[in-house]
């Protein structure tokens, strides 16, 4: 299975987090082994032919300002690997049933003139972060610790607590509410539980601090531009090498492991104490999700022509109706009405078609594990703001639950943020407070989305596992992100 029959660190999955953590260890000199069930690299940054040649879509993550500003992966040198970032000219906008969008624009003045008597409130509320946007980062894309700005993020802090439906009384308009909520609702969460402003701050002042970039050519770039760099670093990469057992890898001091609690019970339960796999076992998935790819003989007629200068669009109405559909999801049913994420790249990068033709993304919140097609759903809701939409459709590919768990192991029930982000599962997340990549096996650490800060495309927990894997396993101290030591 391997080229050679020892290694300093073994990784296992090549997703941001796995492919961060082997840089990590490989920017210090040592040698690294990253293994990969699936026949391409990537984990949620796939970008796959799905329906006709010349149609690149990306099969889980597509817009990435966490990517982007992330602490770690914006310090490597991933443009002399082929990365390219394109940002739309508007991070998001949330069109609104009268015809018009409310537009969130990448200048935090243009977004206070859309916003009319809210925009002293959005300015109140993000400019605070987007100003410290760095500094920022550095803290809460993280473990928790004490903070090395203490103050910043105490501010950002007794915001983020509070929930969306809490929050969202600042504003006096629907349509700032509305914005707000959009943002929220990525929390996959109903917007009544604590800490769902959390989220919507993060993206909305990333929207401002960095804009919602999108890779040029799909989210494979950002794998492929990763696997490089680590290459360049000496670092070996296999794929079609699925791992269900540690006796299968090949000698290490080191074992980073880019998976779930539930498999990692699976292939190393053997090794691990009795009251560490209960508590494992108690991990909680959250709420998955259905997605459609389409592609499209033009882009979408949306009432206000204005969303199609912007890479993200956020559907559901009104806050009350996004926060509705959000917690009839979360009760385990599904929303006739449901909160619908939608990206489209190719307005903005002609390498994703092959003419003059579009494609679409798009997806909506299921109960975990939910085989329910909600096409004629989520058709309805794009149909709703943007009449005509049907007939622009050739073709669509769809993917529930199931799909998602075939596509990416981690993706237990559809979950595609390894593990439900509540309060109560977000520091501890999967099991430890204070230090929680560190596992009772000798050697052996989990980086996955399952651990600090949770999911999306930063590799900070990929960062910060690899980071005490170097300190705990060959005694290397190294300087942080920001100052000081690691």
């Amino acid at each position: 299975m391997s080229s050679q029959s020892s290694y300093d660190a073994i990784i296992v999955g090549s997703g941001p987090n796995g492919l961060s953590a082997a840089i990590r260890l490989a920017e210090q000199g040592l040698s690294v082994k990253v293994f990969e069930a699936s026949s391409t690299i990537g984990g949620g940054m796939r970008t796959k032919e799905l329906m006709q040649p010349g149609f690149h879509h990306d099969i889980c993550s597509a817009i990435h300002p966490l990517a982007a500003s992330s602490p770690y992966l914006k310090h490597l040198p991933l443009d002399k690997f082929g990365l390219e970032w394109i940002i739309p000219e508007f991070p998001v906008a949330h069109p609104m049933d009268d015809g018009d969008a409310v537009v969130m624009h990448h200048s935090m003045s243009e977004t206070i003139d859309e916003l009319g008597s809210d925009g002293a409130a959005w300015r109140s509320a993000l400019e605070p972060i987007s100003d410290n946007w760095d500094s920022l980062t550095a803290d809460f894309l993280g473990p928790l610790r004490f903070p090395k700005h203490p103050i910043n993020l105490a501010l950002f802090g007794l915001k983020a607590l509070q929930p969306a439906s809490m929050f969202k009384k600042r504003f006096k308009e629907p349509r700032a509410k509305a914005l707000f909520a959009g943002l929220a609702a990525h929390s996959i969460l109903p917007l009544d539980a604590i800490s769902t402003s959390a989220i919507g701050l993060v993206l909305g002042a990333a929207g401002h601090a960095v804009g919602w970039p999108l890779p040029k050519g799909g989210s494979q770039s950002i794998a492929n531009a990763m696997a490089g760099y680590f290459k360049s670093l000496g670092g070996e990469i296999e794929t079609d090498s699925e791992i269900t057992s540690l006796d299968q890898l090949p000698s290490h001091r080191a074992l980073l492991l880019d998976i779930t609690p539930r498999q990692f019970i699976q292939i190393a339960g053997d090794r691990l104490p009795e009251n560490y796999v209960s508590r494992l076992k108690k991990f909680r998935y959250g709420s998955g999700v259905f997605k459609i790819d389409y592609i499209l003989s033009e882009p979408v007629p949306w009432k206000d022509s204005r969303c199609k200068r912007a890479g993200t669009i956020h559907l559901g109405g009104t806050f009350d109706e996004i926060a509705a559909g959000e917690a009839v999801m979360d009760s385990g049913k599904h929303a006739e009405k449901p909160y619908i994420l939608i990206a489209q790249q190719s307005n903005f990068d002609d390498t994703r078609t092959p003419d003059d033709r579009h494609t679409l993304w798009a997806y909506c919140h299921v109960p975990n594990g939910s085989t329910r097609d909600m096409t004629t759903e989520i058709e309805s809701q794009i149909e709703r703001f943007a009449p005509g939409f049907k007939d622009t459709i050739e073709e669509r590919h769809t993917m529930n639950t199931d799909q998602f768990h075939d596509y990416n192991a981690n993706y237990f029930g559809g979950d595609i943020n390894g593990g439900r982000q509540d309060i109560w599962q977000l520091f501890t997340r999967p099991i430890h407070l204070i230090n929680p990549y560190a596992t009772p096996a000798e050697g052996v650490y989990l980086c996955s989305s399952s651990t600090p800060p949770g999911g999306g495309v930063h590799g900070m927990c990929g960062y910060h596992a690899a980071t005490l894997a170097l300190r705990q396993e060959f005694g290397m101290t190294t300087k942080s992100l920001t100052s000081g030591n690691d």
